[in-house]
């Protein structure tokens, strides 16, 4: 809804959000008038409205727009006393702009959310257009408050089955299928909700992006899952909120750069603490499972009230120290193994690092990590240590994980080339990738990438990830994603990514329209030993196909373990 010069969206969020654990009103607001308003009038507006004691500051200043911000929430309160509410919690955040500012409350009845907004936003209309006017528009909408229709309540749904969610910046989709084929194999009815679709027992049964609260839905309504994996996007809570009133067990991976820039989230802090709302609904009884070793995922601890187990590759990390004085519990690695500390406990190994095939034989650090976030969450559902290792170690790459660092032997020359397919889409997607090739490289191979990502990133990680391939491989040519340039040209993304390799001294000279071009371009490139490697989003069907057709084979633990140590 959009209307007058104040307003610039009413958004009902179904359930828990950045702003509160439940149901809210998102109200944006344009506050350009309040903000240039000279300070004489600034002074009356602020005594009107009984903040009569108010400093406003000077028209377009910072202390301006602190009043502002306040004021906008003292206009809320009252609107809604006038209405008949006593008391509403109401909470504030700058918008996407200087002028614009978010306020958000809880909502019950959506009629009455949407007439308090529209109330909200003819008192701020009437701001400067004579004495009293404040004052009579608030008066009004106090009245039509009382009187608007109850309309919808929210669609909040309150499992009756355990639930995971899973969020983060990298890791989300690979940890939440290594924890339903935990489960799955353990004999229990698993839904899972992703970016790829929803999947009951491993079967897709509705394909589309549902990392959303419509995803969580799906799957806590179809028949027989006793158990539900929700994958949590930033875009989804933003957008309506966690598709839940609560959640068993909250995983999050890690926060790295990625989306930012978009609906008004622009730091990585910020990110954070939208990722963190899965864990302020998760049970007291249950549990949260974070990256201890990632500082923002870390302090996510301290706004839960669940107990805590954190996942670290380091053994004697001060932050897996803390946690067990705190009586919480740790998943890390000791000699090899997956193993958890528990405080006044031997340590309970639970499997061999190089006998998941997740973790490339252990080559992969971000599929390790993935790999102890999962073993945590199951442990924490209950599984025992025997279940989790055989749900680990039953998990395939391409069958299980396809898109996912998936590693395949192309016959070239007479000889072969590894060729990577991943769905690396960011900074960190991208070092992971390059970190896999030079684990598989033997000795005189070179590395042949295919760079590029969705038109959604702000240019700084277009020119990021033209210096890191520069830099990190051999050969680099663009491809870009023709389905998901996102409103911006592949021309303008091109030379973004030209531009920070050639800040490393690099000049790529090709560039293609979409992804199978590049691949099929780095392999004829190449010559026996090399390793080729794609960051892959909209073509991995035909990039497959295209392999299989070529002789390519995937490769299986032994022939990874193999390469890996060829390579050292």
């Amino acid at each position: 809804m959009t209307e007058g010069a104040s307003l610039v969206e009413v958004r009902l969020l179904d359930g828990p959000n950045l702003y509160f654990p439940r149901p809210a009103a998102k109200v944006t607001l344009n506050l350009g008038s309040l903000r240039s308003l000279p300070l004489a009038q600034a002074r009356e507006f602020a005594t009107e409205i009984g903040l009569g004691r108010a400093r406003p500051g000077p028209p377009e200043s910072a202390f301006r727009q602190r009043f502002a911000a306040r004021a906008v929430a003292h206009l809320v309160r009252e609107l809604a006393r006038a209405g008949g509410v006593s008391r509403l919690a109401v909470r504030s955040r700058p918008g996407t702009s200087v002028d614009e500012l978010v306020v958000a409350y809880p909502w019950r009845y959506g009629g009455r959310a949407e007439a308090l907004a529209r109330g909200l936003a003819d008192a701020l209309d009437a701001v400067g257009t004579g004495s009293g006017a404040v004052t009579a528009a608030v008066a009004a909408a106090g009245e039509r408050l009382a009187q608007a229709p109850t309309g919808q309540q929210p669609r909040l749904i309150r499992p009756r089955i355990p639930v995971v969610a899973v969020t983060g910046t990298n890791g989300k989709t690979t940890t939440s299928r290594m924890l339903g084929h935990i489960a799955q194999r353990s004999g229990r009815s698993v839904g899972w909700s992703s970016t790829d679709g929803v999947y009951i027992n491993g079967e897709l049964v509705e394909a589309g992006d549902y990392s959303g609260p419509s995803g969580a839905g799906r799957v806590l309504q179809h028949p027989g899952v006793e158990l539900a994996v929700t994958e949590t996007a930033r875009g989804g809570i933003l957008r309506r909120g966690v598709g839940v009133a609560y959640n068993d067990i909250s995983v999050v991976t890690n926060i790295s750069a990625d989306h930012l820039g978009l609906g008004g989230i622009d730091t990585l802090d910020q990110l954070a603490e939208v990722k963190a709302v899965i864990t302020k609904i998760t049970k007291p009884s249950g549990w949260c499972v974070l990256n201890a070793d990632d500082p923002r995922t870390f302090a996510m601890r301290l706004g839960t009230k669940a107990q805590i187990w954190v996942f670290t590759r380091d053994p004697d990390s001060p932050s897996g120290r803390a946690v067990l004085d705190d009586g919480g519990r740790v998943t890390t690695l000791l000699d090899g193994w997956v193993c958890v500390l528990r405080a006044g406990s031997d340590p309970l190994p639970v499997v061999e690092v190089a006998d998941v095939p997740m973790t490339l034989a252990g080559l992969s650090r971000v599929n390790v990590e993935n790999t102890l976030a999962a073993t945590s969450a199951a442990l924490a559902l209950g599984f025992t240590e025997n279940q989790v290792a055989a749900g680990l170690t039953s998990f395939q790459p391409a069958q299980d994980n396809p898109g996912r660092m998936n590693i395949w032997s192309v016959p070239v020359d007479g000889g072969a080339i590894s060729v990577v397919v991943d769905l690396a889409h960011n900074e960190a997607g991208l070092e992971a990738l390059l970190e896999i090739m030079n684990g598989i490289r033997p000795p005189g191979g070179r590395l042949l990438l295919g760079v590029g990502t969705a038109g959604d990133r702000t240019d700084d990680v277009f020119v990021r990830l033209g210096e890191m391939a520069a830099l990190g491989a051999d050969v680099v040519e663009i491809a870009h994603k023709s389905e998901y340039l996102r409103g911006r040209p592949a021309a303008e993304l091109g030379a973004l990514i030209r531009d920070g390799a050639a800040g490393a001294g690099v000049h790529i000279s090709r560039e293609h329209d979409s992804e199978l071009p590049c691949l099929v371009s780095l392999v004829t490139q190449s010559r026996p030993g090399d390793v080729v490697a794609m960051m892959t989003h909209q073509d991995r069907a035909q990039i497959d196909d295209w392999l299989t057709s070529h002789g390519g084979t995937r490769d299986n633990p032994a022939t990874l373990r193999a390469k890996a140590q060829t390579a050292h």
